[in-house]
């Protein structure tokens, strides 16, 4: 007779260990929040087994992925072991009054399992066993740390897992901090290990087909990337994530600014748009295409000035940009649309630019978006004489960093004369035709 939920030697292992502080570093896409969903049900089981209960939080790293732990894990573990449960969606409220979306499941002997984002105020909110999902990738993962682990000194459990996100965060002391070694039980996956551990995957296409080597290492090697070269560092990344950045439909009719990076080859054609909400620049929607027509792009530049208020745009008007700079501006007026020449002095005051945004918390991006975050990281700041520094980006099948300075150029046309501004918001204006045909 087959188990019910069949696992592959690494997540056995996983499964097993039952040490009260346990991390592991997991491969991509191997299961490391199933198998651990797994053990808290497990562990409910046990406790309710013995007429008692436990009790478990998991701090994802937004609403999004803390719904997903519990629909994709939870819910079918409990339904495997024929348990019968209750749902229930509340609210926790922090320190300033935000509001997070909870999900409870509770088992039939009171067992309770909670789901909701991290952050330093629902960390410290429960004293219960807590699992860490993807801690590597956490806002403010040092501050979120120092507020939990006094909450789980009494002797409750801690799970923690993710793949790695470079240097910068506390998953990565913790997995590599020697004097931990007596004190934590680690695990590590990596693609190889996962395979030959049984682990359906053909690792040669997995490589080529991503055609990203640093992503490669990191997500599936498990390297920890130098970071030193990056002119945005993941953290600084992490820092701006936001479940609700980049939805077109959250548009609320504030003043907005766009940046356009020109592509029609290799390379992408990229349009960056920004709402300022307050004195932060929301991203509203990046739209990528690869080799689309002059006509499709400025199809898709006039819909972006149909349904949002643009104050103004920078777009890219080096080589190939002459012509698309000059027809928008016939189109919209030189006083919303401007040209940029990418030479180094105007790459690296828009790239300054661009990391102040980061760096102050000033702009939000969208969560979990794999191929914006490499995009973002990729862009290295090159120093040496003679000149001034370069910032250079190696061309690979995600285009040159083209996302990345499509960001700037918005976050610079939010710089120039007509931003930021205070405007009262109005309705979002209807969505334009003009793009029937290229969709």
């Amino acid at each position: 007779m087959s188990a019910a939920i069949p696992l592959y030697a690494y997540q056995q292992r996983w499964l097993l260990d039952r040490a009260r502080f346990k991390i592991g570093m997991f491969a991509r896409q191997t299961g490391k929040t199933f198998t651990t969903t797994l053990e808290l049900v497990d562990d409910c089981f046990e406790a309710e087994a013995r007429g008692g209960r436990a009790r478990w939080v998991i701090l994802s790293r937004g609403e999004r992925q803390a719904k997903e732990a519990m629909e994709e894990g939870v819910k079918k573990h409990c339904k495997a072991y024929s348990l019968g449960i209750k749902e229930v969606e509340g609210a926790f409220t922090g320190s300033a009054g935000e509001r997070y979306t909870m999900l409870d499941v509770i088992l039939p002997g009171g067992s309770k399992i909670t789901a909701l984002p991290a952050n330093p105020d629902t960390a410290r909110g429960f004293s219960a066993n807590v699992f860490l999902d993807e801690f590597a990738f956490h806002a403010d993962s040092r501050k979120i740390w120092t507020a939990l682990f006094p909450v789980i000194s009494n002797g409750w459990k801690l799970r923690i897992t993710s793949t790695p996100n470079g240097k910068g965060n506390k998953f990565y002391e913790l997995m590599t901090d020697k004097k931990l070694d007596q004190v934590w039980s680690r695990h590590l996956v990596d693609i190889h290990r996962a395979v030959a551990d049984g682990l359906p995957r053909d690792v040669e296409q997995m490589r080529l087909a991503l055609n990203d080597d640093d992503a490669w290492r990191q997500e599936f090697l498990l390297e920890w990337l130098d970071e030193a070269s990056a002119w945005l560092p993941f953290d600084l990344i992490d820092a701006v994530e936001h479940d609700q950045a980049g939805r077109p439909e959250l548009y609320a009719g504030g003043p907005c600014y766009v940046g356009i990076d020109i592509g029609i080859r290799r390379d992408l054609f990229v349009i960056w748009v920004l709402e300022q909400v307050g004195d932060v620049f929301w991203t509203r929607e990046i739209i990528t295409r690869r080799r689309a027509s002059f006509a499709e792009q400025d199809a898709l530049i006039d819909d972006v000035f149909n349904r949002y208020r643009v104050l103004r745009a920078c777009m890219d008007q080096t080589g190939m940009g002459e012509k698309p700079v000059e027809d928008a501006q016939y189109r919209h007026g030189k006083s919303r649309v401007e040209g940029v020449i990418f030479t180094a002095p105007n790459k690296l005051t828009m790239a300054t630019r661009g990391k102040q945004a980061f760096e102050d918390r000033k702009i939000r991006i969208p969560l979990g978006d794999g191929e914006l975050r490499s995009d973002l990281h990729k862009l290295q700041k090159v120093v040496g004489p003679p000149g001034p520094p370069r910032f250079v980006a190696e061309s690979d099948a995600g285009g040159h960093a083209d996302r990345t300075w499509a960001g700037f150029l918005a976050l610079n046309a939010a710089d120039g004369p007509s931003g930021p501004v205070a405007v009262a918001s109005r309705r979002r204006r209807s969505a334009a035709t003009l793009l029937q045909g290229y969709e």
